[in-house]
C-alpha cells in the first residue's frame, strides 16, 4: 500500500528563519507534508547555540522540538556564490519564509524584489517583530519585548495582587505568532492555488499576538464608550488554579450550579450552596470565596484517580494537573502516543512530540528528524 502524504506535499519552502518565530511554523508546515529546505548560515540557525539542554552544542532541546521535517543547507549569503545558491532555489520553490530585518535582507539578496524577480509566483512570507506601517517597524523584536508591548506581562499582577510586571512563563508570543504565519502561507498558497499569483505576506508578532491576547481582555473596552474595565474577570480569579486531592491536583470547570452541588456531595459536603458558609456569606465576594473554600475542601476527599472516575460517572468536568513531568506519563498522551521516542543519527535517543491535527487520507507524520548544520547540501544539489 503507498505511503499517505501529508496534505502539503509537493509544496516545496525555503525556510530562512531562526529562534522560535518562524521554525515552528515551518515545522508545523513540514509536519503537513511540505519539503522545507532550511537555509542556514556556515554556523547554523542561532537557536543551535542556545544549548543548555544537549547531547551536542549544535543541537539543544529546543532546536530538537522546532526542525524536524527540514532538509538542511548551509550557504554564506555574504558571499556572490552563495547568493547565486540560493537563488537558484528560489526558482523552484512555492514559498520562501524568513525573519531577518528587511534592511539587512535586501543587503543579503532576498528581498521580495528580488525573490519575486526570480519566480513571480512566490509567496514570500516576511515574519517580522512589528508591522512595517507602524513607529516600531524595524526594531528588534523577542517574545519578552512583544509580551511586554501586548499588555501580557500586566496579566499576572491581576490575579495574586502583587503589582510587579511579570512575563508569562513560556515563549507564548513565539509560538502564537508562529501559528499565525501558518495559516498565512495556507491561505497564500490557496489563493497561488486559485490564481497563480505569488504574493508578499507581512506576519507581525505584536499584532498577532495582541489579536491573540485581547480576545477576552478587550472585554469592556470592545465597547466605545467602555462599558466596563479591560481584563476578563472569569479569566483572571485567583482560584482559577487546581485544587489538591488527596494524591495530587484536578481542576475541575463546573458546567452548572447542579454539578457544582454534586462535586461537594461527592466530597463529603452534604449541604452544598445550603452551607452556612455560602448561604450566609455578607456578599457576592464572600460568596465566591466560600464557594471556593468549598471546592478545595471537597477536593481532598478522594484520590486524583478516583475524581477521574467520579467525573466521568457524574458528568462533571475533571481533569487530572499534571506537573511537567508527569505529562510524560499522562495515559491520554501514552495511549495516543504523543511523545515518540526516535533515534537520531547523531544525537542517539530524543523524544519528538506528534503531529497534534488527525487528517483521515493525508496524515501529517515525522520523516526525518532534525538535521545538523548543511547535511543535506549534497542531497538538495539536484534541485537547482
Amino acid at each position: 500500500m503507498p505511503e499517505k502524504k501529508g496534505p502539503l506535499a509537493g509544496v516545496r519552502i525555503l525556510d530562512l528563519t531562526t529562534f522560535i518565530f518562524g521554525p515552528y511554523a515551518t515545522q508545523t508546515l513540514g509536519d503537513l507534508g511540505a519539503d522545507v529546505i532550511k537555509v542556514e548560515g556556515p554556523d547554523g540557525d542561532q537557536q543551535r547555540a542556545v544549548a543548555k539542554a544537549a547531547k551536542n552544542k549544535e543541537m539543544g532541546a529546543v532546536f530538537m522540538a522546532i526542525n524536524r521535517n527540514k532538509r538542511s543547507v548551509a550557504l554564506d549569503l555574504k558571499t556572490d556564490a552563495g547568493r547565486a545558491r540560493l537563488h537558484a532555489l528560489a526558482k523552484g520553490a512555492h514559498v520562501f519564509i524568513h525573519n531577518v530585518r528587511a534592511d539587512a535582507a535586501e543587503r543579503l539578496g532576498f528581498d521580495y524584489e528580488t525573490i519575486a524577480g526570480l519566480n513571480p509566483g512566490i509567496v514570500y512570507v516576511h515574519c517580522v517583530g512589528y508591522g512595517s506601517d507602524g513607529p516600531y517597524a524595524g526594531r528588534q523584536a523577542f517574545d519578552d519585548l512583544v509580551q511586554a508591548a501586548s499588555g501580557a506581562a500586566d496579566l499576572l499582577p491581576r490575579v495574586d495582587g502583587n503589582e510587579d510586571m511579570r512575563l508569562l512563563p513560556s515563549y507564548v508570543a513565539d509560538k502564537v505568532s508562529s501559528l499565525h504565519a501558518v495559516y498565512a502561507v495556507l491561505a497564500a498558497l490557496f489563493h497561488r492555488e486559485r490564481s497563480g499569483e505569488g504574493q508578499f505576506v507581512e506576519v507581525p508578532m505584536l499584532e498577532s499576538f495582541t489579536s491573540f491576547l485581547m480576545v477576552e481582555h478587550l472585554n469592556g473596552k470592545t465597547f466605545e464608550p467602555p462599558v466596563t474595565h479591560m481584563g476578563y474577570s472569569p479569566a483572571l480569579n485567583e482560584d482559577r488554579k487546581p485544587v489538591k486531592t488527596k494524591d495530587g491536583h484536578i481542576v475541575v470547570q463546573s458546567p452548572s450550579r447542579a454539578a457544582s452541588a454534586k462535586f461537594m456531595e461527592l466530597g463529603g459536603n452534604a449541604l452544598g450552596y445550603d452551607d452556612p458558609r455560602f448561604a450566609n456569606a455578607p456578599d457576592a465576594k464572600a460568596k465566591v470565596a466560600a464557594y471556593y473554600a468549598m471546592i478545595r475542601e471537597a477536593a481532598l476527599a478522594h484520590t486524583t484517580e478516583e475524581w477521574m472516575k467520579l467525573g466521568v460517572e457524574h458528568r462533571i468536568p475533571i481533569m487530572r494537573a499534571n506537573t511537567l513531568d508527569e505529562t510524560l506519563t499522562d495515559p491520554h498522551l501514552e495511549a495516543v502516543k504523543f511523545f515518540e521516542l526516535r533515534e537520531h543519527h547523531s544525537e542517539g535517543q530524543w523524544r519528538a512530540m506528534k503531529p497534534p491535527v488527525k487528517f483521515a487520507k493525508t496524515p501529517a507524520s515525522i520523516r526525518r528528524d532534525p538535521p545538523r548544520i548543511g547535511e543535506d547540501g549534497p542531497e538538495i544539489d539536484w534541485l537547482d
